[in-house]
């Protein structure tokens, strides 16, 4: 908003790979805000998470206050180790293994992976939606490898996609998101689905009451109402093929993307993210990748609107040659650093 003072209000916010239409939140009794949660809510919810993801142990889930949290707390709870992130994708993986002391090198294909002795990926991968044969990521682990297999955005792919029925496995941990797919990123809820002993050390290391009441009884609700998650995932597909023929008639070419964004490449990127600024919209930029533009899912008609007029007046105005001489200042290019988003 202070890049673009004159945009017109409200702010589309097409930044992130949140599902813009959240979960209806129930009904909560008051007591859920005045008492810390009992241990009986905490294995409900696990049941409900272990049913959700197919796992037969819900032993094996451990319930945290979001899947950032998770991310930093992991690579403390291994000896300093070689770590191959494969790239590029969510930035702070890396990070997080890197400030815990350990030897991070970023990969560009499995193959590459060398001697290391724990792999991180996303799969399906932020922010081009990359996904990897879960069959392939299972050979590695029998292969004495450690994986740290985020799933952030495995909620509405194929089921084939998550190793999560697997679990408990040896050598796997897998992350799920509850914020992305529920559109409730401000509930702060995550999962890690883990061998038994190193969920014994997560809760631990999490401490006796990590996820507050109120987010226990919604996440368990939610996790627990198929009947929304299936409407949903309907309705993500038909919005996401929407977007897909906005983003291309607009001049963008599609380099790939999940059931809750879009990842365009434009060579004129920088002036795209100005005009779509101008008009009020904000898209996600990458410094690494200049040329890349992310797109998250409109949430209703008049959304879609504001995007496709936006798109068709800078498309117009491209035709007219305002691309190659686009004067305004560059806008800094966001980092992939936010944890839901």
């Amino acid at each position: 908003m202070a890049r673009f003072p004159e945009a017109p209000l409200p702010w589309l916010d097409l930044s992130t790979g949140i599902n813009p239409v959240p979960y209806p939140i129930p009904a909560l009794e008051p007591a859920l805000f005045a008492r810390l949660p009992e241990p009986e809510a905490f294995a409900a919810l696990n049941l409900a998470a272990a049913s959700a993801y197919g796992l037969g142990d819900p032993a094996a889930v451990v319930a945290a206050p979001g899947t950032q949290a998770l991310i930093g707390l992991l690579p403390r709870l291994f000896p300093p180790s070689r770590i191959a992130v494969l790239g590029p994708t969510y930035a702070e993986h890396a990070r997080a293994w890197h400030v815990a002391g350990h030897a991070v090198h970023e990969i560009a294909t499995l193959a590459a992976r060398r001697n290391a002795e724990i792999l991180v990926l996303c799969n399906p991968n932020n922010p081009d939606g990359r996904l990897i044969d879960p069959a392939e990521l299972r050979a590695l682990a029998g292969r004495g490898v450690w994986l740290v297999v985020d799933e952030a955005f495995a909620d509405f792919a194929a089921p084939a996609v998550s190793l999560a029925p697997e679990m408990p496995a040896e050598r796997i941990v897998v992350l799920r998101s509850f914020g992305k797919a529920f559109g409730l990123a401000g509930l702060r809820l995550g999962f890690a689905l883990a061998p038994l002993a190193l969920a014994a050390r997560l809760r631990v290391a999490l401490g006796p009451w990590p996820v507050s009441g109120p987010a226990l009884a919604i996440g368990r609700a939610a996790l627990g109402d198929h009947a929304w998650r299936e409407a949903a995932r309907v309705r993500l597909t038909g919005d996401g093929a929407r977007l897909d023929s906005l983003l291309e008639a607009g001049g963008l070419r599609l380099r790939g993307g999940t059931a809750l964004f879009r990842l365009a490449e434009s060579a004129d990127s920088r002036a795209v993210f100005e005009r779509l600024g101008e008009a009020g919209i904000l898209v996600r930029r990458f410094a690494d990748h200049p040329r890349w533009l992310r797109f998250g899912l409109p949430s209703t008609e008049e959304a879609f609107a504001r995007l496709r007029q936006a798109l068709g007046m800078m498309k117009k105005s491209a035709d007219a040659g305002w691309t190659k001489n686009c004067s305004h200042p560059a806008a800094p290019a966001a980092r992939e650093t936010d944890g839901e988003p």
